[in-house]
């Protein structure tokens, strides 16, 4: 399909959407009043819930379940989410269709300039945790495909000291080497590859390999991404380091690092969480004493998240699942969200469910190369999902083009970040419009 077929499609799509909904809403009316209110009530009874301990907690659950209750009804007796289904299809195609329109034509191959395959490795080493990922590294018997290809291959034990393998692996010749765990310990391994001035191997064998993700990997693909080491081909990217410590994607401060220190947060997540969010987000909570610096020299007391990340996220979701389309930018991105009270949190799901969460009034998100943060006491921090302790101030930095990775030959190369499309943006419904009208794709 053409970039102009698929801007014609995706504005034609969104538009069926709309007025979809509008006609809803004509033939529906007690859907459009009685849905924006037993949807609030849900909203406020959750931050009530999550908030507040003993009787209000259970006013809050009850008033959830009550909205909720109400909102499912309605649906049902005005046969809306059959309606609501079609509108939800319709901008499902415009989003697809608007990727395909916005995504940057194809450059004609030349074949004078092909990729250029790194130069095959002399000592290749992977380091790998057998237990990370549910135990990816033996489900895909890393071992014997190291074997077969001619990689050494380490396997971190009980009480190993990452950073001493890694090392010890350099001191015997490594000449480039990799490590098939989460992304914290991908954090480490590539430090000292940085150090050394050697290329990196990203393996997927974590839970969630959000460093893979942003290099353009197959997640899926973990013995595939081995290739690396047979045909690979070098990018160069930045790091980051918050007091010295390095991280390939991102260190969390506030509600989140906090409940992750408690001891019993593995064993029973929710149970730990729900404990502490009242001491957190609750009228009597204990302020958390992060100070840091806005752009504009005003300085603030941080409110439930403070995210600095290794080059800037897009995020368009309190919940996660940012991606970053560089990673080569030098420069750190950070966001700071403070939810005063239940009129903020309604505010924030309404955002939160369209994908606009930088339009709310809590919400600060800027660029630097370097950031700041005081405070009087020791700072719980989670980098790269590890949970640590560090005393203040924290000083985070940017370090461009800190570490070259090794990426297999036929990788996406692009992180889906650059892909990303939301058609309720004025600036997309323009950019699609100048396409559909014969404009190329900017």
């Amino acid at each position: 399909m053409s970039h102009r077929a698929a801007a014609v499609l995706a504005l034609t799509a969104f538009a069926a959407a709309v007025v979809a909904l509008i006609v809803e809403a004509v033939d529906s009316w007690p859907v459009m009043v009685v849905g924006p209110v037993s949807l609030s009530v849900a909203i406020v009874g959750g931050w009530y819930a999550v908030s507040r301990r003993g009787a209000a907690r259970v006013a809050g659950v009850i008033g959830a379940c009550v909205g909720l209750l109400a909102l499912v009804t309605v649906l049902l007796a005005e046969n809306s989410l059959r309606k609501l289904a079609l509108a939800g299809v319709l901008g499902a195609i415009s989003v697809v269709a608007a990727r395909r329109a916005l995504s940057t034509p194809d450059a004609p191959a030349d074949p004078a300039t092909p990729n250029p395959v790194a130069r095959a490795p002399r000592h290749p080493v992977l380091i790998m945790n057998l237990k990370s990922g549910g135990g990816k590294a033996e489900r895909f018997d890393l071992v014997s495909q190291c074997k077969e290809r001619g990689i050494e291959s380490v396997v971190l034990g009980p009480g190993d000291d990452l950073l001493e393998l890694a090392e010890g692996a350099v001191e015997r010749g490594a000449d480039l080497i990799g490590m098939a765990g989460g992304d914290g310990s991908q954090a480490l391994v590539a430090s000292v590859a940085s150090r050394h001035g050697i290329p990196f191997v990203v393996i997927p064998a974590g839970t969630r390999n959000h460093f893979a993700l942003d290099l353009g990997l197959d997640r899926e693909d973990v013995v595939g991404a081995l290739d690396a080491f047979r045909d690979g081909v070098d990018r160069v990217i930045d790091l980051a380091e918050v007091n010295g410590r390095v991280f390939v994607n991102n260190a969390s401060m506030g509600a989140y690092a906090t409940i992750v220190q408690s001891e019993d947060y593995r064993d029973a997540k929710l149970k730990t969480a729900a404990a502490a969010l009242p001491d957190i987000l609750g009228p009597n909570a204990r302020t958390l004493d992060l100070r840091f610096t806005l752009p504009s020299g005003e300085e603030v007391p941080t409110g439930e998240l403070l995210l600095v990340s290794n080059n800037a996220y897009e995020l368009h979701h309190v919940r996660g699942g940012g991606t970053r389309e560089r990673i080569d930018a030098g420069a750190l991105g950070v966001v700071a969200l403070h939810v005063r009270n239940a009129a903020d949190a309604n505010a924030l799901a309404a955002l939160e469910a369209v994908g606009q969460v930088q339009r709310f009034s809590g919400w600060n998100e800027w660029t630097a190369p370097e950031f700041e943060v005081r405070s009087g006491g020791p700072i719980d921090i989670g980098v790269d999902g590890e949970a640590l302790s560090m005393q203040p101030p924290l000083r985070f930095r940017s370090l461009p083009a800190a570490l070259t990775v090794r990426l297999p030959h036929r990788a996406i190369g692009v992180s889906p970040a650059a892909q990303v499309v939301h058609v309720t943006s004025g600036q997309t419904i323009q950019e699609l419009w100048h396409i559909a009208v014969g404009g190329e794709p900017r």
